[in-house]
């Protein structure tokens, strides 16, 4: 069977799978369940075209870290055959551990799981399948190995991941802000003193991707609309939980099922929950929420026909914290309208913070290297005088509440 497959991709046209084993991991169904799972949460109740999926990013991956290895082994940077599989197979299946609308699950339904812990659990369930071809990319996946560059293409401040996601993301929300010259970026990478650094020419596209980047929190992830739109799927698997708890048999999918009855953790996320999480994705989700719109309990009913016919919360933006007057004054007028306690008012009725920091100074820096051979931090080495700012972290803050009768 040839497994040197080319893929048409409509960012970068076409992609050639690098190797069998690559090719064996995508058809893996571990890795095929990423088709069912939405790049960008509920982005596209917002940006209507933002549809694709967490399969289309990590592929994408692939072909930006092939590139990366092109470059880095023409300027004379060694890396071994064994070495280049590995970088595929960790930016491969760097997101493989994210569950359904990709963030909503790690604050709801499993306790402080984070998608990176689930990743990597996945990587060593198939490291035992695929008979420890997989060992050096955990390593890597993980930042336990000694070439520092390689665990930065992974995971860094220009690493393959966020070189893939803000094109994509910005193509397919037509956010055009966004848009940046990732095959440039990679082209004028080197590596020093076994880290990661760019070229001086290549120093305005990095203070473009650093902006792109601003923005693309501003008007996109963090967008008010998306925003509502993943607190209220946050809060309708924390109350189908809670119901469970009391008794009330939910309509739902197997997996579904399990992840309600059982409190898992990090700790007893055994290789029979991964099972179970590996067939739970974004459509298990939908269609529990289309038979829980009918729920005769009030909240879960009204939360879930909210996200299925886009009728969503209001939320107001502020750079200040709310007044817990204001916070208070809005569950007292759900309260008496519906009849309903507190607790079930803190449901439709809630306030919270986000947080935009484009980059990270005193975190993996993006080193500059001049022709001289010195080394410079991109906020030092250019003239932009915004980059300064954009190092620092700005915070605002938001309260949710009804428009009117629910």
């Amino acid at each position: 069977m040839n497994k040197l497959k080319i893929l048409n991709d409509p960012i970068y046209g076409f992609i050639t799978i690098p190797n069998s084993l690559v090719f064996d991991l995508i058809q893996h169904k571990y890795f095929q369940r990423l088709r069912r799972i939405t790049q960008m949460g509920m982005s596209y109740l917002v940006y209507p075209g933002a549809h694709h999926t967490r399969f289309h990013h990590a592929i994408g991956c692939v072909h930006l870290m092939q590139q990366a290895v092109n470059v880095l082994r023409f300027k004379g940077v060694t890396i071994s055959e064994e070495e280049e599989d590995a970088l595929y197979i960790a930016i491969l299946l760097h997101d493989i551990g994210h569950g359904p609308f990709s963030h909503a699950m790690e604050h709801s339904i499993v306790n402080n799981v984070s998608h990176e812990q689930i990743s990597l659990l996945f990587m060593e369930q198939l490291n035992e399948e695929f008979n420890g071809s997989l060992t050096l990319a955990i390593q890597i996946f993980k930042r336990e190995y000694h070439r520092k560059f390689m665990c930065e293409l992974i995971s860094g401040q220009l690493d393959m991941d966020r070189a893939d996601y803000l094109k994509r993301d910005s193509f397919y929300t037509g956010v055009a802000e966004g848009n940046i010259n990732s095959e440039r970026l990679i082209t004028m990478l080197n590596v020093v003193n076994d880290e990661l650094v760019v070229e001086e020419k290549g120093i305005y596209s990095v203070e473009k991707f650093i902006i792109a980047r601003r923005l693309m929190y501003w008007q996109v992830y963090l967008h008010k609309t998306g925003l509502v739109a993943e607190q209220l799927l946050i809060r309708v698997l924390k109350r189908a939980k809670e119901l469970h708890g009391q008794g009330c048999k939910l309509q739902g999918s197997g997996a579904l099922q399990y992840f309600l009855e059982n409190e898992i953790s990090i700790h007893n996320f055994t290789n029979a929950t991964l099972d179970v999480f590996s067939s739970l994705d974004d459509y298990d989700i939908i269609s529990a929420m289309k038979e829980w719109q009918y729920n005769d309990d009030f909240v879960l009913s009204n939360l879930s026909k909210m996200i299925v016919n886009r009728n969503l919360l209001k939320i107001k933006m502020k750079n200040k914290k709310i007044k817990t007057k204001r916070l208070e004054k809005h569950v007292e007028a759900i309260r008496e309208a519906h009849g309903i306690s507190n607790e079930e008012a803190s449901y439709f009725v809630f306030t919270g913070s986000i947080f935009n920091q484009a980059y990270h100074e005193k975190h993996q820096n993006i080193n500059i290297l001049h022709k001289s051979g010195k080394i410079e931090d991109i906020v030092k080495a250019s003239d932009q005088l915004n980059l300064k700012a954009l190092s620092k972290p700005v915070t605002k803050y938001y309260i949710c509440y009804p428009k009117g009768e629910l």
